[in-house]
C-alpha cells in the first residue's frame, strides 16, 4: 500500500508537478514511486479534503417481540408482545451544500428517527427524501443555515482495477475511519444483494458501521458508496462492496428534482456468452450476452433487437449478462436512449434503445370474485412486465394469478392458494379479468367446472364439483 501512497500527498503538495500529472486522465499517466521520499508520502491529503463530507447516521425504529404463544387465543392473554426500541448505526455522504446526503437504505429502512451527526460533531434531525431499496440507497436530508461541505462525484467514470481508493465510515461505532485499499474487481454482478447489481469490489477493511460511506479515488472525490462485505466472522476479510457512483448519481438526482425513480426494463431475455456459444458465432473469446427472447413492443423490440443479437456493450461498457445490462439501463434517466452495441451476423451496429419502464401496471386493481363458482373468495390480478417486477416473478410471464384467498371461502375449501395461475377455466384460455368475469357471468351456479391451475412450474388440469 504504501509504495502507491505517495500520489495523494504528490497531488495536494506540488501544485506544480500536479499540473502536469492528471489522475483523472489515461491510464498511461499512473505511475510508480521512484524514490524512498516518494514511498514515504501520505494519503493525508486526501483524508483532508474528504472526511468533512463523510457522517454519520444514527436510526431509531420500534420492534416488538414476538413470543411463540402470540397467536394462540389462549396463551396470548398471558404472553403480550412488548415493544422494544432498536439502535442502529451506518455512514452517509452529503452530495449537496443544501444538506443533502445518500446512505444505504438497509441503513434507514423501518427507522422513527433519524439523526445524522457531522465529522465536526454538529447533529442534525434527518428527513428521508427518498428511498429504494431495489439499488439498497436512500436519500436523507438535514436542514441547515450553512452550506455543507460537499464529496464531489466522479463524473470521469475512469476508475480502473488497481487503482488506490479510501473507505470512510463509522464502523463499529468506534468513530469516523479511513482504510486504504485497491480496486479489486468492477461490475461484479453475481454477488448482489439488490436488483441493479454492479458493484465494485476492493479489499479496503469495510466492516458493520462502513455501509453508506464513501469510497473515494485519490482525486478526493466519491466513486462509490459502500454497502455490504463477504465475511464468515462479520468482520472485515479484504471483499468489500460498493455501489457505483453512476447510480449513485442517477438516485440522488431523481430524490433532488422530487421525481420518480424509474425501473428501466429492456424486454429482452440475456444469457452470458460461454466457450460454446462464441465457437457458433465465430467469436475469438467468450464475450457479450446472447439475445434469446424479446417481449412484444417493450424497448427492446422497438429498437430492432433480435434474438440471436450478442450485446456486446452499453454506452460503450462492456457487458457480459443480463444483471449488467440492467445496471447500465438504470443509470439512464427515463426518456434517454442508451447505445447497444451488438453483433448481428458477423458485423457489429450500433442501436439506439428507449430507457423506458416495464409496461403495464405495477399495482393492478385486483378482482374480487363472488357467485357460485370454485374461485369464489378468491382475489384475481392481471399479470404484466411491472406487476411481476414489483412482485418478483418473472417479467415474461403472463395470465392471471391468485393474489389472495379468503379465510373458509369457497376457493379456500377447493385448496386455491396465492400465486395460483388460471390457465383455463370452464375449457376456456383465460389472459385477462374480462376472459374470467365473462366465463363466471355465463356459467355462474353450473356444478362441475374444469380448470387447468399451474402452480410452482407444474400443471394441474382437474375438474371440481360444487357441492
Amino acid at each position: 500500500m504504501i509504495r502507491y501512497a505517495f500520489l495523494a500527498c504528490f497531488l495536494a503538495t506540488a501544485p506544480a508537478a500536479a499540473q502536469e500529472i492528471d489522475l483523472a486522465g489515461a491510464a498511461d499517466d499512473r505511475v510508480l514511486p521512484e524514490s524512498r521520499t516518494e514511498m514515504q508520502m501520505s494519503f493525508a491529503p486526501v483524508v483532508r479534503e474528504a472526511t468533512p463530507a463523510v457522517v454519520n447516521v444514527f436510526s431509531r425504529r420500534v420492534a416488538t417481540n414476538q413470543h411463540p404463544f402470540a397467536n394462540d387465543p389462549f396463551f396470548s392473554r398471558m404472553f403480550r408482545s412488548q415493544p422494544r426500541e432498536q439502535n442502529s448505526l451506518g455512514s452517509g455522504v452529503i452530495v449537496d451544500a443544501s444538506g443533502v446526503i445518500v446512505t444505504n437504505n438497509h441503513v434507514v429502512a423501518g427507522a422513527t428517527e433519524l439523526r445524522v451527526v457531522l465529522a465536526d460533531r454538529r447533529e442534525f434531525e434527518a428527513e428521508i427524501l427518498l428511498t429504494d431499496e431495489a439499488t439498497d440507497l436512500a436519500v436523507l436530508r438535514v436542514h441547515t443555515d450553512e452550506p455543507l461541505p460537499v464529496l464531489p462525484f466522479d463524473r470521469t467514470g475512469d476508475i480502473e482495477v488497481g487503482d488506490l481508493v479510501l473507505a470512510i465510515g463509522n464502523p463499529f461505532g468506534v468513530g469516523q475511519t479511513v482504510t486504504s485499499g485497491i480496486v479489486s474487481a468492477l461490475a461484479r454482478t453475481d454477488v448482489g444483494q439488490t436488483d441493479f447489481a454492479s458493484f465494485i469490489q476492493t479489499d479496503a477493511a469495510i466492516n458493520p458501521g462502513n455501509s453508506g460511506g464513501a469510497l473515494v479515488d485519490m482525486d478526493g472525490e466519491l466513486v462509490g458508496v459502500n454497502t455490504m462485505i463477504f465475511s464468515r466472522s462479520g468482520g472485515s476479510n479484504g471483499i468489500g462492496f460498493a455501489i457505483p457512483v453512476e447510480m449513485v448519481s442517477r438516485v440522488v438526482d431523481t430524490a433532488m428534482s422530487e421525481g420518480e425513480l424509474i425501473r428501466p426494463w429492456l424486454g429482452a431475455r440475456l444469457q452470458p456468452v460461454d466457450s460454446d456459444i462464441a465457437d457458433a458465432f465465430g467469436l475469438n473469446r467468450p464475450r457479450g450476452a446472447l439475445v434469446n427472447e424479446i417481449y412484444p413492443m417493450a424497448a427492446a423490440d422497438d429498437a430492432g433487437l433480435m434474438q440471436g443479437d450478442i450485446v456486446l456493450a452499453i454506452d460503450s461498457q462492456p457487458v457480459n449478462n443480463q444483471a449488467g445490462a440492467r445496471f447500465r439501463l438504470a443509470t439512464r434517466a427515463a426518456g434517454d436512449d442508451a447505445v447497444f452495441t451488438i453483433l448481428r451476423d458477423g458485423e457489429e451496429m450500433n442501436l439506439d434503445v428507449a430507457v423506458q419502464p416495464a409496461p403495464g401496471i405495477s399495482d393492478p386493481a385486483p378482482y374480487e370474485v363472488g357467485g357460485r363458482n370454485p374461485l369464489s373468495g378468491a382475489t384475481l390480478v392481471t399479470l404484466s412486465p411491472a406487476f411481476n417486477e414489483r412482485v418478483g416473478l418473472d417479467p415474461f410471464q403472463g395470465g392471471i394469478v391468485v393474489s389472495g384467498v379468503g379465510r373458509r371461502s369457497v376457493a379456500g375449501r377447493f385448496g386455491f392458494r396465492p400465486g395460483d395461475q388460471l390457465i383455463e377455466l370452464m375449457g376456456m384460455p383465460v389472459t385477462s379479468i374480462d376472459d374470467v368475469s365473462d366465463i363466471l357471468a355465463q356459467y355462474d351456479g353450473e356444478q362441475v367446472w374444469p380448470l387447468v391451475v399451474e402452480r410452482r412450474g407444474q400443471r394441474f388440469d382437474t375438474s371440481v364439483r360444487l357441492y
